[in-house]
């Protein structure tokens, strides 16, 4: 994506560790849980890689148009399992967005995305409108995770505040790590939206 080569390694790894986390939920939970995890898993690399910083590794021209494959796949498994869970629409939303930034990356100024030059940034930008949306959706999703890890203490029938339940086993399975890797990948997604 557009913008600094250090900004973009830090994206990188953030991505990638995310996606490696999610990778670890997937061995744990339900059926519903473990395919969370999994699509949560693909958005996180797929990320990494789009995240590296194009003057250290400029994708080839057909690079793009599989990125767009492999999240349009991806966007049509969410749209399958939304039928289950509302959750899965987030991830057609994410996978939709990534299939829009690699049309745009593929694009007649997106080729050269490692560009520093106004015009570059301008040609790649797509199209304004559903970027802003994607932009503030995005901004709702971050605040809205943010505030769900605020600890909330629970009241007690004596009156007395009591955490917010026993830890659950293990750390890969605890909630808390799956929101905070969602909250990241939503930090993510804006940064890179905003690069556009």
């Amino acid at each position: 994506m557009h913008g600094p080569a250090m900004s973009g390694w830090l994206l990188m790894a953030l991505c990638a560790l995310t996606g490696a986390y999610c990778l670890l939920r997937t061995r744990s939970g339900t059926g519903e849980e473990r395919r969370t995890a999994r699509a949560e898993a693909v958005m996180g690399f797929g990320m990494a890689a789009m995240g590296v910083p194009a003057a250290v590794l400029a994708p080839p021209a057909w690079g793009w148009a599989v990125y767009a494959a492999l999240f349009g796949v991806a966007a049509l498994r969410a749209l399958w399992f939304s039928r289950r869970s509302g959750h899965h629409l987030h991830h057609l939303v994410g996978s939709s967005a990534m299939v829009y930034m690699a049309v745009v990356m593929a694009g007649p100024g997106g080729a050269a995305h490692g560009g520093h030059g106004s015009h570059t940034m301008a040609a790649a930008g797509g199209v304004p409108l559903l970027t802003g949306l994607l932009l503030a959706y995005y901004a709702a999703y971050v605040l809205h995770s943010g505030a769900r890890l605020i600890p909330v203490a629970a009241m007690t029938s004596g009156g007395g505040a009591v955490a917010g339940g026993p830890p659950s086993a293990g750390w890969a399975g605890r909630p808390e790590l799956a929101l905070a890797c969602r909250l990241t990948m939503g930090i993510s997604m804006f940064a890179m939206l905003l690069t556009l």
